[in-house]
């Protein structure tokens, strides 16, 4: 592709306009942000004296917003210092600056008529070949394009980001009447490389494909509730992670999105789609139009299907909504039999025929609730595309549902959901049962590696296009499998490089883990040319397995737990001082002993969504596995004469010591767990382990050599030790940290100094790594680290702060 994107305008400033404005600069690109200028001063402008011709005030609208959002949690910028690449204006003082931009957007509240006014002004100063685009979630793209220049239509379309810009993956293109191939074949390339987008293009329909599903759902929901007598919390529970859909589920996911966003949706499909079957379930029913009277919109408004409330001690609770009666009652808990059935099925994909054969209220839910789900997109094809796994690619990109509802059908089974179908009394599409007649049971087949799925017109399996660039290990761990044991699987990924990807339980690293690990190294130095450690869970690790670590300390068993403790640093080190190169693909959350595999291997390949830290501190101990050795090398290695070697020492004791995850891979920069100019951050997450492969190969290619183990760290001895003592101390007296909190950080002290050397001296990491390993024993014993262990089993949860 010629098209270069060097700036972009942003025409509107809320929420969507900011957060899109925030994304583009996430990925290095220029961004002019415009909002129209105020009509009226506010009180503290009148008070410092402005008027409505002074800048700050025309500037007000656009600068208040875009501040608003880089405030906001979760944040829509990557780094703080990238909101320097978002300038502002108005759109009377600023618009010709739009003759500079490559891309216009127009991000304006969705009315035609006022989209139609600001295309007028667009297109006076827009320069010709310049793209433009709007972000509408439902208004016809053909309306929009009426009457604008030859040259507006070609580059003309829908561009329709899902909110918040940074996380929602999903980017639907909407062609207009008029618009060029190559217009649409960019924005795909462009969605896909560089936004790290899933980028699906949509026939200009009510609602596009994301929404028109994801409304429908909803909106299906929403009537079977009361059809069924449920209450909202049987229903989160049954929406939930247990179908691989978000914590927050159905009620608490709309209590966040705003109630009288969906209603907007839902009002606009109800008129928009007159002749739809499933028309009916577009209207409100009754408690959802109360709760509009009532403006009981969720988070924004204060309550919404949940209450949050202050109890008379201080303290808060959450209440739910009794739909039935439209009053705030105490939260019930919801427990199904169908739902304890799945419990040891840890693969999602598995539990559906489990929970499709439910003999309780759960399973009648969830065959009225697919079976509706089956029919209405069987239906949509071809009025909302031709393309079924553009349906699958929109729910998972933009509503977070780990499978579409065509692998979810698949995962059941075409013919048993066609006979699920009938017994609810509903029928799939004609092209359905065509497609069994043709020979083809599934939607989807693997094939050498590729993903293919059932074309209609061609009545046949096809490759699904795109995936060239990506490495699928779903599809190659059978057909390329060199070892496996119970933690991970070791795949060939071709060209000489070996794939270990850990498939234990939320990927926590345990002696299986371990092992697989030295045993991928055996196999790589033996006939590859590099490793890479990376895997398509939902986190990359989340840590150490600490009933392991719990159990021995419980027996007093610590000549084992030191072995155990000494194989995971030798593993680690293996990583740094193998004779192939090594690369780790992390993303999501990467902690503890996750960070610490990432902190040992040649290279870091880290998905931009990646939360990195060491935070071992939350259960009473220091990094173990390497981590509090890495980062007192690292910390010296950026030691320089004219510095205060003590104050970059203790920005890495910091790091530890208050157990710092970064928000994304480029703030783990700034903590030094990844490194610049060696560590590369990768936007499309899809994109990963195909970059990653190729940095092996490039390291390989350039000759790569066996490192020799570090003897030159300098550590600063009882200059160190005795500044961070007296910290931890002031920080104890004045009750900022426990005594508890203190000990475990005089233990990180002492190791981060080289123990109580009597001046700075030039160590090993091997000393390191022994100093760290005691530490981390002694600390195992004490009554505390033994509490905060149990807690963290009984949360089920693993090494993590």
């Amino acid at each position: 592709m010629k098209r270069r994107i060097n700036k972009v305008a942003v025409i509107g400033s809320g929420i969507m306009g900011s957060g899109i404005a925030c994304h583009f600069a996430n990925i290095g690109v220029e961004v002019l942000l415009l909002d129209i200028v105020p009509r009226e001063l506010n009180d503290k402008e009148k008070k410092k004296g402005l008027t409505l011709e002074d800048k700050e005030v025309r500037n007000r609208l656009v600068n208040d917003s875009l501040q608003s959002s880089l405030k906001s949690k979760p944040s829509p910028i990557y780094h703080k210092d990238f909101a320097k690449r978002i300038s502002t204006g108005n759109l009377e003082d600023d618009i010709s600056k739009v003759s500079e931009a490559d891309w216009i957007i127009e991000v304006v509240v969705e009315r035609l008529d006022i989209k139609k006014k600001v295309f007028d002004d667009l297109e006076k100063h827009r320069k010709e070949g310049t793209l433009i685009t709007s972000n509408t979630s439902g208004i016809p793209i053909s309306q929009m394009s009426e009457g604008r220049s030859e040259d507006f239509r070609k580059h003309f379309c829908g561009t329709h980001f899902f909110n918040p810009p940074r996380y929602l993956r999903l980017f639907e293109i909407i062609p207009g009447p008029d618009t060029s191939e190559e217009v649409l074949d960019f924005f795909h390339y462009y969605g896909e490389k560089f936004l790290g987008k899933k980028p699906v293009i949509a026939k200009d329909t009510p609602a596009f494909i994301g929404n028109r599903i994801g409304i429908f759902s909803i909106m299906s929901l929403f009537h079977m509730v009361k059809e069924m007598g449920m209450t909202i919390e049987e229903v989160d529970k049954l929406t939930g992670p247990v179908i691989g859909r978000q914590k927050s589920a159905t009620f608490r996911t709309v209590d966040v999105v705003g109630l009288d966003t969906l209603v907007h949706v839902a009002n606009g499909l109800h008129k928009g789609v007159p002749d739809d079957e499933a028309h009916d379930l577009f209207a409100l029913p009754d408690f959802i139009d109360t709760m509009m009277e009532n403006e009981w919109f969720g988070s924004k408004s204060g309550q919404g299907f949940y209450k949050k409330i202050k109890k008379d001690d201080g303290s808060s609770e959450i209440k739910s909504l009794d739909l039935d009666t439209m009053e705030y009652r105490d939260r019930k808990s919801a427990s199904f039999a169908t739902l304890e059935q799945t419990k040891s099925i840890d693969n999602v994909e598995d539990r559906f025929k489990v929970l499709i054969n439910g003999k309780d209220k759960a399973g009648e839910f969830y065959r009225k609730n697919f079976a509706a789900l089956f029919a209405y997109v069987s239906n949509r094809i071809p009025e909302i595309t031709d393309e079924l796994y553009k349906i699958d690619d929109a729910m998972k990109a933009g509503f977070g549902w780990e499978h579409g509802p065509f692998q979810i059908w698949d995962a059941i089974g075409v013919k048993e959901g066609i006979e699920m179908m009938k017994a609810e009394g509903k029928e799939p599409a004609a092209w359905v049962n065509e497609m069994l007649e043709s020979g083809s049971d599934s939607f989807y087949t693997v094939k050498e590696g590729n993903t293919y799925y059932y074309s209609i017109p061609d009545k046949k399996q096809v490759k699904v296009p795109g995936q060239d660039a990506f490495i699928i290990l779903d599809n190659i761990r059978e057909s390329k499998e060199v070892f496996k044991n119970s933690g991970v699987v070791v795949e060939d990924l071709g060209d000489g490089i070996l794939n270990v990807e850990f498939r234990s339980k939320m990927n926590s690293i345990g002696g299986d883990v371990l092992d697989g690990i030295n045993k991928a190294i055996d196999i790589a130095e033996k006939d590859y040319n590099g490793l890479v450690v990376a895997n398509n869970g939902k986190n990359f690790s989340v840590g150490a397995n600490i009933g392991m670590i719990f159990m021995m300390a419980v027996e007093q068993e610590y000549e084992e737990l030191n072995m155990a403790i000494k194989y995971f640093q030798d593993t680690m080190m293996r990583m740094r001082y193998s004779s192939i190169p090594t690369v780790a693909a992390p993303h999501a959350m990467t902690l503890g002993g996750g960070c610490e595999l990432s902190l040992h291997a040649d290279r870091v390949v880290a998905a931009a969504e990646t939360y990195m830290g060491l935070v071992e501190f939350g259960v009473g101990v220091i990094p173990g596995g390497g981590g509090s050795k890495e980062m007192t090398v690292r910390a010296a290695d950026t030691f320089q004469k004219d510095d205060v070697e003590l104050n970059r020492l203790r920005e890495h004791f910091l790091t530890i010591g208050m157990a710092k995850v970064s928000t994304s891979a480029y703030e783990a920069y700034d903590t030094n767990i990844l490194q610049k100019g060696k560590d590369i951050v990768v936007v499309n997450q899809d994109r990963q382990l195909a970059i990653a492969k190729k940095q092996a190969m490039l390291m390989a290619e350039n000759g790569y050599t066996k490192p020799i183990p570090r003897t030159d760290i300098k550590v600063l001895g009882k200059q160190a030790l005795g500044a961070f003592l007296v910290g931890t101390d002031q920080m104890n007296a004045g009750k900022y940290i426990s005594d508890h909190d203190k000990k475990i950080a005089n233990k990180l002290a002492y190791v981060m100094a080289g123990g109580d050397l009597s001046e700075a001296s030039y160590v090993s990491e091997q000393y390191l790594l022994d100093l760290e390993r005691e530490a981390f024993l002694s600390l195992t014993g004490e009554r505390k680290t033994l509490e905060r262990l149990q807690h963290m089993l009984k949360k089920g949860k693993p090494l993590r702060n």
